[in-house]
């Protein structure tokens, strides 16, 4: 039977992992909250490195959206344990998040390797929200590092969008057009559409949109 890896508004799957903080049960360890799961080559790697760092120095920016961090790699545990105390003795970074060690299962569950960039996983992305779905998938090459801003950015982008309502426009907060603002879903009905001119700001009956 073919794996498929999870598409989005999918659950994420089901998966036991062992990790540099123990054994976890996922996604239901990070039920009610956020959670960010990330694969990445391998370790002592330069490129790796630069995105685990990175991962690192937002991990407070992730934690104050309700969010948590997860690495992924095919590597064993003990080289990811060795793989931190690297980081923090030379680069003085200490990473405070799990890092799973993934078995070959795993990685095809989540689709982590592409025959035609090698054997070692891929640089994957998955958003998950708080009742497991999946909520964004990213890949990219092993030779492209990863925009963590980006990354960032997107939860904040899905958290507006599940509280208020609205969609968010491109680069936002700094949309060529509308700025910070965000879009109002389009009207259902003639009335509605009508309306909007006088309830809102619009370009077009089609395209409205309001202070985040």
């Amino acid at each position: 039977m073919e794996q498929r890896f999870p598409l989005l508004g999918d659950p994420f799957p089901k998966m036991e992992v062992q990790t540099t903080h123990g054994k976890l049960s996922l996604p239901d360890h990070f039920e009610g909250r956020w959670f960010v799961l990330f694969s990445h080559p391998a370790d002592f790697t330069p490129v790796c490195t630069t995105e685990f760092v990175a991962f690192q120095k937002r991990y407070d920016q992730f934690k104050e959206l309700d969010c948590d961090l997860i690495g992924m790699s095919v590597d064993q545990v003990f080289s990811h344990i060795k793989w931190v105390e690297w980081i923090k003795e030379k680069l003085d970074v200490e990473i405070k998040f799990p890092i799973v060690a993934a078995t070959e299962t795993t990685a095809n569950q989540l689709g982590l390797v592409h025959p035609g960039k090698g054997t070692n996983t891929v640089r994957a992305v998955f958003i998950v929200d708080p009742k497991g779905a999946v909520r964004a998938v990213l890949y990219y090459p092993q030779e492209l590092g990863r925009n963590m801003d980006e990354i960032v950015r997107m939860v904040k982008g899905f958290k507006l969008s599940a509280d208020k309502g609205v969609a968010i426009p491109a680069g936002w907060p700094n949309n060529e057009l509308i700025k910070d603002r965000v879009v109002i879903p389009p009207p259902t009905d003639e009335k509605s559409a009508r309306k909007r001119f006088e309830e809102q700001e619009c370009f077009d009956w089609w395209f409205c949109h309001k202070e985040s």
